[in-house]
């Protein structure tokens, strides 16, 4: 028998296809790609209309757009009928090559708190990156012009990595804690996800989730 092609499509979801390589980089200390967040990004989506998570591509071109381009495109993600939207920030400077980068971290925007909070893993690496993409995006979140600005935060103790490669991880899970607090969190309530995510995104819990992921998908593949 050959050797199996890493190309070879494996899992539709959603708008999302999954090719082999993409196992092979959840069995071993690799870096997470575009697909495997977006992948993650989109199953997390089903939990609730009022939440968006904008898949890495989608980020990476709010990033890097400019003038009339940028409006006509976020109108459609009715940002301001969202109460939670989370989105993946990337250190790849190149705009010819989406895909690239050597770090992510997670930028979140809470309407009740009218904040936007970072996320990074590894010491505030992306902290220019993420201003950027809140630069990008920030006047695109309220209906009205008149509305007031929302505030721009660095969590200062976000849980930090041990390895040169769980950054993504680190963004998923993350993402998923902030997601379960979303859906738990009392009428009126003020405080923001930041204990959970101390409590619950530990390196254990972090390596953890690619085996979980690596299920996941092998559980959705069965049910295609």
């Amino acid at each position: 028998m050959g050797k199996p092609n890493p190309d070879e499509k494996i899992l539709s979801y959603n708008d999302v296809v999954l090719r082999r390589s993409d196992l092979d980089i959840l069995s071993g200390p690799y870096f997470l790609n575009d697909r495997l967040i977006e992948f993650y990004f989109s199953y997390l989506s089903s939990c609730s209309e009022e939440i968006l998570l904008i898949p890495p591509s989608i980020a990476f071109w709010m990033m890097n757009a400019v003038g009339q381009g940028l409006h006509e495109f976020l109108v459609p993600l009715n940002l301001p009928d969202k109460k939670l939207v989370i989105f993946p920030v990337n250190d790849n400077e190149d705009v010819s090559e989406a895909g690239g980068g050597s770090h992510w971290s997670l930028l979140a925007f809470e309407r009740d708190s009218n904040v936007f909070v970072h996320h990074d893993s590894n010491g505030g690496m992306n902290r220019r990156h993420a201003k950027k993409l809140y630069d990008a995006v920030v006047d695109f979140m309220s209906v009205s012009s008149s509305a007031t600005k929302p505030t721009y935060q660095e969590c200062s103790d976000s849980p930090q990595q041990v390895n040169g490669y769980d950054c993504g991880l680190y963004v998923l899970a993350i993402a998923r804690v902030i997601c379960s607090w979303y859906g738990n969190k009392d009428t009126g309530e003020r405080n923001l996800w930041f204990h959970d995510v101390r409590e619950q995104v530990t390196p254990s819990v972090v390596a953890a989730m690619r085996n979980e992921i690596l299920e996941l998908i092998r559980g959705l593949m069965l049910v295609k």
